[in-house]
């Protein structure tokens, strides 16, 4: 580059020079009175034919070709490799000891649940990590929940009313331990009692982990809703349909409020989490606590407050949906956004079925996730909205809704 640069340089110069000189041949030839000419073209032509010589010497000829001769020496690399030498070093440390599982820290709340483990009291060996599997509720294979240095671990989006088996294994750099005794564990049946710690349920899909103290206890209810039915009976088939369908949660009931740890920052929580409203006026998502892989589940959410005509959206989501825009921009939830005068279904940002009738303040928005039909419905006021929204809906599903500092919704 630098012979180029400098070759470049000099073609300049001359190129410079020999423009001065045909522009002053230029001005010559101009000369309109002939001896003047006579008495200055020889000198002239000398210099046009000694600038033509100069530029036949090789000047324009290229000083570098586009060929480079490049020479790889690898003698010293090949030299090095031929000295090279391998040779078995002992095992600095045995592998871990089988881990023990603490059942009397083992707990679940609703369809999370909590393990706990430890080493051995009178192992020694140093462990860089566990390994926790469990299997499918069914008898089929093991699969990996979770993998780190912890020694507890709560599992989220749990399916209910099933048996499963966890266990859990040590590492370190020598290798791996044989696994811990085999736990299994029994979902919470349907039961009087008020108030339960329930056995472990097992992921439909590898869920988000956490470490956190274990829960406590979870409630169930009396075998049936008492009070109201949450939709109307009418005549219509599908309205019937839904009648029934809510008919048959006789079972143990999932409780959730909205969960701070996986909402957007601008949420602002009050009244123990099942309230919520938004310090922007740019549409942000929260999600329930509890995810739902499978069965009947229905919710409903009080609109607290609503000024100038906002648009909040209800519905569900995965636990990665897009936390800054409106509930339903993105592939990762299925949602009903809705004014005071219309409402609208959106999943991945289509918007579909355009439903007279609106919120105010003081209305009642009810979602009603049905995992064994796969599909999702929507209410307001108690009546129907719209026909059914989604349909074909497999997962792990948490209630979710976006809102701006415009709407206050409770749970």
């Amino acid at each position: 580059l630098q012979v180029v640069r400098d070759q470049i340089s000099h073609c300049t110069v001359k190129l410079r020079q020999t423009t001065g000189l045909m522009e002053y041949c230029l001005e010559v030839i101009k000369e309109n009175d002939p001896s003047g000419f006579l008495q200055i073209s020889d000198a002239l032509i000398r210099r046009v034919h000694m600038t033509e010589d100069q530029w036949g010497k090789g000047t324009l000829t290229p000083r570098m070709t586009t060929d480079f001769d490049l020479n790889l020496d690898n003698a010293p690399l090949l030299q090095s490799i031929h000295q090279l030498d391998f040779v078995q070093m002992k095992v600095s440390s045995p592998v871990p000891a089988p881990p023990i599982l603490q059942l009397e820290e083992c707990c679940t709340h609703n369809n999370s649940a909590t393990l706990s483990w430890k080493q051995p009291p009178l192992s020694t060996v140093q462990v860089e990590g566990y390994i926790l599997e469990l299997d499918d509720g069914n008898g089929g294979q093991f699969r990996e929940v979770y993998v780190g240095k912890e020694t507890m671990c709560t599992v989220d989006g749990l399916h209910f009313n099933s048996t499963y088996s966890a266990r859990v294994k040590a590492f370190n750099k020598s290798g791996v331990s044989p696994y811990s005794k085999t736990l299994v564990l029994q979902t919470s049946e349907d039961t009087q009692s008020e108030e339960q710690t329930l056995p472990f349920p097992v992921p439909l899909e590898r869920s988000q982990l956490r470490r956190m103290s274990p829960f406590s206890s979870t409630l169930n209810l009396q075998p049936s809703f008492s009070g109201r039915s949450y939709f109307e009976l009418r005549s219509s088939a599908h309205q019937l349909s839904l009648h029934s369908s809510l008919q048959s949660l006789n079972s143990a009931v999932a409780w959730f409020s909205f969960d701070p740890s996986s909402a957007h920052a601008d949420i602002i929580f009050s009244n123990d989490n099942l309230t919520v409203t938004c310090n922007s006026y740019d549409d942000r998502v929260v999600l329930g606590k509890t995810g739902f892989s499978k069965g009947l589940h229905y919710w409903e959410l009080s609109i607290d407050r609503y000024d100038n005509h906002p648009d909040p959206a209800f519905g569900v989501a995965r636990i990665d949906v897009l936390k800054d825009a409106m509930l339903g921009k993105d592939d990762k939830a299925w949602a009903m956004y809705v004014d005071n005068n219309r409402s609208w279904f959106m999943h991945n940002n289509s918007h579909t079925n355009r439903t007279e009738g609106g919120i105010t303040k003081g209305a009642t928005v009810g979602v009603l996730l049905d995992l064994t039909r796969r599909t999702l419905t929507f209410s307001i006021n108690e009546d129907q909205q719209g026909p059914v929204a989604f349909e074909n809906l497999e997962g792990l599903f948490f209630p979710a809704v976006s809102l701006n500092r415009n709407v206050q919704v409770r749970l």
